[in-house]
């Protein structure tokens, strides 16, 4: 074989290579394993959807609900769905778990003991009010004296619980090892918390009129713009525990069918995966090593042959 056709052979097979490389598409690796367990298994809501709307569907399978993207998040799962109801036992989670890139997952609805945590010199539960907030245009409110008002009538009125029952639509990781979990809820919240002022006002029968006139002032300005925040989940993944939540929310293309408001809003939340994902070559790649070997070692029996 003359030097010039190993050349062109050589070249040939990296060609065919590297070309695999490039056509080789970035698939998306989604969870896997799921179940659900927790302290409250049972307390959870499956929606499944159309095109356009989201629907409670028992029947409904997990694996089905989550095999969605932020372009398409179908249905979800609805974690602590009696979260807002009357006797609800604050104390308790429900836990989706499964395995993605072949590690674990757990993503939980919130306590109010995680609310109340030590996180970031305060609470989470006042770090998250101030960041949503701030998130929304109203960092002069945060920190001062009527956002520790608001915050204390958010707290005692429900507001934790509002944000307790996170609705998972998706839940993929990425080549890169990064994981995207997509939560489903309001695309402008702002009722969720407006509707605390609301319960302080009708609660406290013997507030004064310019106090209720300030309150609904607040209430007004609260209600004047969209205000994007998502519900929280608490995770745990390659030995991590954390909060995640979102303040900037895409339209989902779906409304819920029953209240026609929920899930309009979807939330992608991204956990920063390990390293990055070592994927085998693909054949294109093991057949240009092949070639590449088969020259290299016919060129060893050449100049073997030659000296003798």
């Amino acid at each position: 074989m003359t030097t010039f056709i190993q050349k062109a052979l050589l070249t040939t097979l990296l060609a065919s290579g590297m070309s695999a490389i490039a056509l080789a598409p970035a698939q998306a690796n989604g969870i896997k394993n799921v179940s659900i367990s927790g302290t409250a298994p049972t307390d959870y809501i499956l929606y499944d959807a159309t095109a356009t709307q989201t629907f409670a569907n028992p029947n409904a399978t997990l694996q089905s609900i989550l095999s969605g993207d932020k372009n398409s998040p179908t249905g979800n799962i609805e974690l602590a769905a009696s979260s807002e109801k009357a006797g609800f036992d604050f104390s308790k989670a429900t836990t989706l778990k499964g395995t993605i890139g072949g590690r674990s997952i757990a993503i939980s609805s919130m306590t109010a003991s995680d609310w109340n945590s030590a996180y970031q010199g305060t609470t989470f539960g006042q770090s998250w009010f101030n960041q949503a907030l701030t998130s929304n245009g109203f960092g002069s409110i945060a920190g001062s004296s009527v956002g520790t008002s608001l915050f204390s009538i958010f707290k005692n009125n429900g507001g934790f619980e509002r944000f307790s029952d996170p609705n998972i639509s998706y839940v993929n990781q990425n080549t890169t090892g990064d994981i995207s979990i997509g939560l489903a809820g309001h695309y402008n919240a702002s009722p969720l918390f407006t509707k605390s002022i609301d319960q302080y006002i009708s609660s406290n029968k013997s507030l004064s009129t310019t106090q209720k006139t300030t309150l609904n002032l607040l209430k007004g300005q609260l209600s004047s713009k969209t205000i994007q925040a998502s519900e929280v989940f608490k995770y745990e993944y390659n030995g991590l525990t954390d909060y995640a939540y979102s303040f900037q929310a895409s339209a989902s293309g779906l409304t819920e069918r029953g209240d026609q408001i929920s899930h309009t809003g979807n939330y992608e939340v991204v956990i920063k995966g390990p390293e990055a994902i070592k994927h085998v070559p693909e054949p294109g790649v093991l057949l240009s090593l092949a070639g590449i070997s088969g020259v290299a070692a016919m060129k060893r029996r050449r100049k073997a042959q030659s000296a003798v």
